[in-house]
């Protein structure tokens, strides 16, 4: 058995037994590393090297916590909430809420994507949006597994088919970039139609999310912490200083392309203009790392993961072996080489690290199977993102759960990873291998 294969299928074993994912990451890395070779002294140098791939990460995440709880104090996020809840109406009628259930979730999936590509700012929208909602969604008694589905639909599914933001450093900067490093010849103009077929496939899987799936009535129990009324008020001063820490924060942000200064600018600003002066400063920040903390770590410790796999060499015996069970078959070598992509991203957590990984042999084994260049872009473009929106270490699913489970009632792994694994990696599949033999 590859050593690659044993562990992501170990680490999602102990994620689906409740085990928390940053163990899980452990000890799979450690398995993967003594299966694949490599002795204990070995295994842990490699997992040590890699953890410093994912601290600018946790980093960014921390502050963006303690950002996200001081707007939370300036009160626009609840009269956000609050505005929202007077489409309901007093009396709370079914047309009302199935109208305002529509509008929350075509909301979110416009949020979501301009968070990709229009301002790019990620996951970092979340923390700050999603909390002060969740009364709203338990009132509607909508099922927040959709909306982590939602959600994650923005996050992958833009990036793969839109070449600015995200999109342009996921398609044009590592996509297009390892291609024709590895002997593809490709311009980029040809690289979003490739993965266009694939992105139906996310279509799909959020339609039968919204109509299918989730769209009974879900209870929830009601916290008075997330509970914003329609008499909410905002004073001029508060709300004239939350718009410019949101807007120096997003400038900043694109400025220094780093998340990291753009939330301590914004933390600043709320720090020093007295918006916070009914709170503790310290016990704010401390509330707002606690929050993105075990993002933070589950980040860190799938770097360390990724290092061990990668110092294995299982990722190229793996892709070896499956040359010798393919044979001749050219829609078997399609399936197999997205099937391996799903293993690889499941454990490393990121589509963009997966792409250097894998590009290097999958380019030279499709061209010898004799797939087209645009077919060759879906096959590596989909490899890649596939797992992304279905791993336990994954920011695409991370960050809706940072945000649902605000009041302890969202399971990142019942109610974020496998539901958005469902939706969108089988789809993707599919619609990979449909896009591979016909492009």
């Amino acid at each position: 058995m590859n050593a690659v294969v044993i562990a992501v299928c170990l680490m999602l074993a102990l994620s689906i037994a409740r085990i928390n994912v940053v163990i899980a990451l452990t000890i799979s890395a450690v398995v993967a590393g003594l299966v694949g070779g490599l002795d204990i002294d070995q295994t842990v140098a490699a997992f040590n090297d890699g953890l410093g791939g994912g601290a600018q990460i946790a980093l960014s995440y921390a502050l963006l916590g303690a950002f996200a709880v001081a707007l939370s104090h300036s009160g626009l996020t609840n009269a956000i909430s609050s505005s929202v809840l007077t489409l309901l109406g007093k009396e709370q009628q079914q047309s009302n809420m199935k109208l305002v259930r529509i509008t929350l979730i075509v909301a979110l999936v416009a949020m979501s994507i301009s968070s990709q590509n229009i301002l790019p700012i990620h996951i970092a929208f979340i923390p700050i949006l999603i909390p002060p909602l969740l009364q709203l969604m338990t009132r509607l008694k909508m099922d927040r597994r959709l909306v982590a589905c939602a959600l994650t639909f923005g996050l992958v599914t833009t990036y793969m088919v839109l070449p600015v933001g995200f999109g342009g450093i996921f398609l044009n900067d590592i996509l297009l970039t390892n291609l024709n490093k590895n002997g593809l010849s490709i311009t980029s103009a040809d690289v979003p139609g490739a993965m266009l077929i694939p992105a139906v496939g996310m279509v799909l899987g959020l339609l039968i999310a919204v109509f299918i799936s989730y769209r009974k009535p879900r209870e929830y129990q009601e916290h008075t912490d997330f509970s914003p009324t329609e008499t909410t008020k905002v004073g001029k001063k508060d709300m004239a200083i939350a718009i410019l820490a949101i807007v120096a924060t997003l400038a900043v942000q694109l400025r220094t392309d780093s998340m990291i200064f753009g939330a301590l600018v914004g933390f600043i600003i709320f720090s020093f203009s007295g918006a916070l002066k009914q709170v503790d400063k310290d016990d704010v920040f401390t509330r707002g790392t606690k929050m993105m903390a075990s993002i933070g770590f589950i980040m860190i410790a799938a770097s360390g993961f990724a290092a061990v796999v990668n110092a294995t060499g299982e990722v190229a015996t793996l892709v070896n072996t499956l040359g010798d069970i393919i044979g001749n078959n050219k829609g078997l070598a399609a399936f197999l080489m997205l099937l391996v992509g799903l293993l690889i991203t499941m454990g490393i957590g990121s589509s963009f690290s997966t792409i250097p990984i894998i590009a290097t042999i999958y380019v030279p084994l499709a061209l010898h199977f004799g797939f087209s260049p645009t077919a060759v872009v879906a096959l590596v473009g989909t490899a890649a993102a596939l797992g992304d929106a279905g791993s336990p270490a994954s920011d695409s699913t991370l960050g809706p759960t940072a945000g649902l489970n605000a009041d302890g009632q969202h399971d990142h792994i019942r109610d974020s990873v496998i539901p958005t694994f469902i939706h969108y990696n089988l789809p993707l599949l599919a619609f990979g291998w449909i896009a591979a033999m016909v492009l």
